[in-house]
């Protein structure tokens, strides 16, 4: 981009650690234990407070922790909004779920028509792509609605949850399925295979020819298949295609015209490739089962595919104010965090602004964590460093997710070496930034390496925390600024276009966190 567009003479970077957490005690908190001589010297010398990240001030239930994707969302659309995932959830917790039309029309259809359903996504409890609470109450509404034909094709994950542990949660699913009367597992298939959102199409293939053509290893037990794999070397996410059969050489259930396939992924960037391939027309596969589909959310809305919660777009947004003014701003990442600086920090918009550049840093392997501590955390801070040298007067949101990716494993010790390489690229980002004149903003979108250490049980917690997180005011001109104590994660663009001399639009209700 050029730089003439620019409307601001000095730089305002956003930088956003994911699992950045606030928590007064040492023990157990990764943060504390890290070596950060950059951090500390920022928090001794510059403007602090506390941001709730949790629970009902991010438009969650008040039980709930927070995470990356609501963190975003409240980040950069400077309001309290609910998630498509918090949505689902409330819905499943008061019983709407129940009354969805979408799923009961298309349960009804395929009542009418003696048509199979197929139940495809993640299971697994991690709360990032899918929920198993919403598979369960899908296949419940199935049961209500009088349907026989009802069969789960089982994503295995090992990414989002503990390694090794899908064959727990395929036991507890047959369990559940004898328990609500109807249903039985299809196919078993690793995320890394069915769930790829890095346009390795060989991988989607896989899955795909799984569903359509029973191609795969052969089991009549779905938990003694996995317990089969990981005796093999073979982890949760990596599983092959597997093929359930109800007698031998038979499957349990393929996926064939007329029939019915439901998504139940919350989270649509791992889904869209499977969608696309199998229930979106393309003239360019011959072979593909003309079904009906509903998928749980929308997953793109160029494939036309209905969805049980739709949601439209929030306006007046951080990236969309920006851009009435003619700023240029800059979204910055690695693949894996892509769509929480794009789609979810922008309300839910599919498209760019015009004075928006997306930039993202392939990771190690799409699809998956990279399990390096330093991740891309120096290529992010390279490529921030190097627009502002290229556009000094822009606004930079940078999103550097090592830490929770580490956190996430449950590994200490790579967390605490994660967070110390950050330590390092936060001390280059505020020295050019200031150098500049400019502003630097570090947050987080929720908590996590803090409590890595559950005292009274000694056990490593790889899950988000709802502590608050930390908001750290970086300006060499700040001249005794002080901050809020009573804010929350949606403040944070308020406050950014508060320093740009910009009325924040009425849809923003969160307010400056700067007590001027």
């Amino acid at each position: 981009m050029e730089n003439k567009n620019n409307k601001i003479c000095r730089p305002v970077a956003l930088v956003i650690l994911d699992g950045w957490g606030y928590a007064p005690r040492t023990e157990g908190n990764a943060i504390a234990i890290a070596h950060t001589p950059h951090y500390d010297e920022i928090a001794r010398t510059y403007p602090m407070t506390t941001l709730a990240a949790s629970g009902a001030s991010v438009g969650q239930t008040e039980e709930q922790p927070g995470n990356a994707e609501v963190g975003h969302l409240n980040i950069g659309t400077g309001r309290m909004a609910q998630t498509e995932i918090s949505r689902v959830k409330n819905a499943v917790m008061s019983g709407e779920f129940l009354e969805n039309q979408v799923l009961k029309d298309a349960f009804s259809k395929a009542k009418t028509n003696d048509s199979a359903v197929h139940i495809i996504g993640l299971l697994s409890d991690g709360g990032v792509h899918s929920s198993i609470e919403n598979l369960f109450a899908v296949v419940r509404l199935a049961k209500l609605q009088g349907l026989e034909k009802v069969y789960i094709h089982c994503i295995l994950d090992g990414l989002d949850v503990p390694q090794r542990t899908a064959d727990i949660y395929v036991e507890a699913l047959e369990i559940k399925l004898a328990d609500i009367g109807v249903g039985k597992i299809a196919t078993l298939c690793g995320r890394f295979f069915a769930m790829d959102s890095g346009e390795n199409w060989e991988r989607t293939a896989r899955a795909f020819t799984m569903l359509v053509h029973a191609e795969g290893e052969r089991s009549r037990e779905a938990v003694a298949a996995i317990r089969n794999s990981f005796l093999r070397g073979i982890s949760d996410e990596f599983v092959p295609p597997v093929i359930i059969e109800g007698s031998p050489d038979v499957p349990v259930a393929t996926v064939k015209n007329g029939d019915l396939v439901v998504f139940f992924n919350h989270r649509a960037d791992g889904m869209r490739q499977l969608a696309r391939s199998l229930c979106v027309s393309d003239e360019s596969i011959a072979v593909k089962p003309l079904v009906d589909t509903v998928c749980l959310t929308e997953y793109d809305r160029s494939f036309n595919l209905p969805a049980a919660f739709s949601h439209e777009p929030e306006r007046s947004v951080l990236t969309e104010v920006l851009s009435d003014h003619q700023i240029l701003n800059f979204k910055i990442t690695e693949t894996s965090r892509f769509q929480h600086v794009t789609n979810l920090f922008d309300g839910g918009a599919d498209a760019s602004q015009q004075f928006e550049e997306q930039i993202h840093i392939p990771g190690s392997r799409a699809g998956a964590a990279d399990h390096h501590p330093e991740s891309q955390s120096f290529k992010i801070t390279d490529k921030l460093l190097r627009s502002i040298e290229g556009s000094p007067g822009g606004v930079f949101v940078a999103n550097i997710p090592a830490a929770d990716l580490m956190a996430e494993t449950g590994d200490v010790e790579k967390t605490v070496a994660a967070i110390q390489f950050i330590d390092t690229c936060i001390g280059g980002i505020c020295d050019k930034v200031t150098r500049l004149g400019g502003v630097v903003l570090i947050t987080s979108t929720h908590g996590n390496c803090e409590e890595m250490l559950h005292l009274d049980t000694g056990e490593v917690s790889f899950s988000a925390t709802a502590n608050p997180v930390p908001f750290h005011y970086v300006d060499e001109h700040s001249n005794g600024l002080k901050l809020r104590e009573d804010g929350s994660l949606a403040d944070i663009a308020p406050t950014i276009l508060g320093i740009l001399g910009i009325e924040k639009p009425p849809e923003m209700t969160g307010r400056d966190l700067r007590m001027l």
